[in-house]
């Protein structure tokens, strides 16, 4: 067992440093020395940073984001590291601290929308009739439902389909034709 001792103003403090810290150690050096070796600290600090971050913003799709960002600092910072016997992962939350404080701070000095300047409210009547017409198209035969998803969802050409569905340009015309009578008659139906 290796042991650090730091002075703290007048009084000395051993700091016991075990094989784990010791190899931790040897993983930083040789990150400093070559950074394709940053790869071991980031395998053994991922998890850690990440439940930390998430903890804090509560958003997985924003704790992803800001992991990222920690540990491309982190990386790009590796050569000014200094080892101190304290834990990698203590200077990476330091790291993950001051995103998130300068996410929220960014996120703050955005203006607002105020949601009374949208003009239009949500008609609930167009949303019903969407979500219906897409339960429709569900419904659809396999190839009117595929052609009809790329057509109008994926806003994709007539050629563009035909060339990924291996049919002619007319096939797909006729599908397209197809698919949409078949809803119009549902559309019909359910509206009287």
């Amino acid at each position: 067992m290796v042991y650090i001792v730091r002075t703290m103003g007048r009084r000395a403090s051993a700091l016991k440093v075990g094989p784990a810290a010791a190899d931790e150690r040897r993983q930083i050096e040789a990150a400093q020395r070559d950074s394709r070796r940053f790869a071991d600290l980031y395998e053994s600090n991922f998890e850690r940073v990440y439940a930390f971050i998430v903890r804090r913003v509560g958003d997985r799709h924003e704790a992803e984001d800001l992991t990222s960002e920690v540990f491309h600092l982190a990386l790009k910072n590796i050569g000014r590291f200094e080892w101190r016997g304290v834990p990698f992962a203590a200077w990476l939350y330091k790291i993950a601290s001051n995103e998130i404080v300068d996410r929220s701070q960014k996120t703050a000095r955005q203006p607002r929308r105020d949601p009374t300047d949208d003009p239009r409210e949500p008609c609930w009547e167009e949303i019903e009739n969407r979500a219906r017409l897409f339960r429709m198209v569900d419904q659809l035969p396999s190839d009117q439902r595929r052609v009809i998803t790329l057509r109008f969802a994926e806003e994709r050409s007539i050629r563009e389909i035909a060339q990924q569905l291996k049919r002619t340009e007319g096939a797909v015309k006729q599908l397209q034709f197809r698919g949409l009578q078949n809803l119009r008659l549902r559309m019909g139906d359910q509206n009287g």
